[in-house]
């Protein structure tokens, strides 16, 4: 049995990363339903909540539906991430998450996100100064290190487990690396086999089917597997992956029907969360991984990507139900 501190999490827990403009509610809400173990809000900035910022405290909504949830934070100041520890615990997540992995430059130059890895006494510091301002558990999520001359992850791990924190997940890639290249996870398996780490080590990057997935639980012993793009217009990964390590089989891929009420569940989130206009805008970028791979479609992409209202948005959903032929179908 996994657990952060008192949160189990069964036996291996898939989780969904946090992901800026991704991990909304509504987002989040789809992904539970199909699987998801553990989720983390978007990452939320220190300075933002101490300034009040509208955006910043909007982030800090959560549903006791989602729970186990944590919210997760960044910068680069002990103090800032101090009190911003403070405000969260007064929201009453599970835990609380600390992102020293965003790799995007506007984080990275206010030495927070990845920008940290360049200067471990002061991620050391922060990740302390967390700990001690919150009574929720503390995790963390970081990369390698800052570039291939500096994969220092190892000693990392050790300096934030003898600081406090109650689980660890790491993407294989360094800051320099971004997005690009494959995903190493080799050092993620050296920390999860220090015997000196006694808390859960969770791997993070490239895992897109339930097969990989499989294979890299057994591959590289980690305590269970953290999901981001493959998750997103995909929210079935979650379920697929439980099903195959269960039984060996592949869940056939969801139907028309399928998709077309998980959009509509995903939407009306959207809708009553955000409002009327900033709900029908935002989801215009799910909707093209939501229906990836089903022939002729683009002329129903378009309509939904340019429906300027929910009522517009809900009659093109009911019309791809009724007349989109389901793949299957045409196996």
């Amino acid at each position: 049995m996994v657990k952060i501190g008192n949160i189990s999490l069964g036996e291996f827990p898939l989780l969904l990363a946090p992901m800026e403009d991704v991990s909304d509610p509504p987002f989040r809400a789809v992904c539970k339903d199909k699987g998801a173990d553990l989720m983390y809000t978007e990452f939320i900035s220190s300075e933002g909540l101490i300034r009040d910022a509208i955006k910043s405290k909007q982030k800090l909504d959560i549903f006791d539906y989602e729970r186990p949830i944590g919210i997760q934070i960044f910068g680069g100041d002990e103090e800032s991430m101090g009190i911003a520890a403070q405000i969260v615990d007064a929201t009453q997540p599970d835990l609380l998450d600390i992102n020293f992995g965003c790799p995007v430059k506007k984080v990275v130059c206010k030495g927070a996100g990845a920008g940290i890895l360049k200067d471990l006494p002061q991620m050391i510091k922060v990740t302390d100064r967390v700990v001690k301002s919150t009574k929720l558990p503390v995790t963390v999520k970081t990369r390698l290190g800052w570039d291939d001359q500096s994969k220092n992850i190892e000693e990392v791990a050790e300096r934030l487990f003898d600081v406090g924190i109650k689980a660890l997940t790491i993407h294989g890639r360094t800051r320099a690396q971004l997005y690009k290249g494959d995903a190493d996870w080799t050092l993620i398996a050296k920390v999860k086999n220090n015997p000196r780490i006694q808390i859960p080590i969770f791997g993070n990057g490239d895992i897109d089917s339930p097969q990989k997935a499989l294979e890299y639980k057994n591959k590289f012993s980690v305590d269970g597997i953290m999901i981001g793009r493959a998750a997103i217009g995909y929210p079935w990964i979650f379920n697929e992956v439980k099903h195959f390590m269960a039984t060996g089989t592949l869940l056939p891929p969801p139907s028309i029907a399928e998709r077309v009420a998980v959009v509509r569940k995903h939407f009306d989130f959207s809708i009553r969360w955000k409002g009327p206009i900033v709900g029908v805008v935002e989801m215009r970028t799910h909707y093209s991984q939501y229906f990836k791979g089903i022939p002729h479609f683009k002329e129903y992409r378009t309509a939904l990507v340019t429906a300027k209202t929910a009522d517009e948005v809900l009659a093109i959903l009911q019309e791809i139900e009724l007349n989109v032929v389901d793949p299957l179908i045409l196996i």
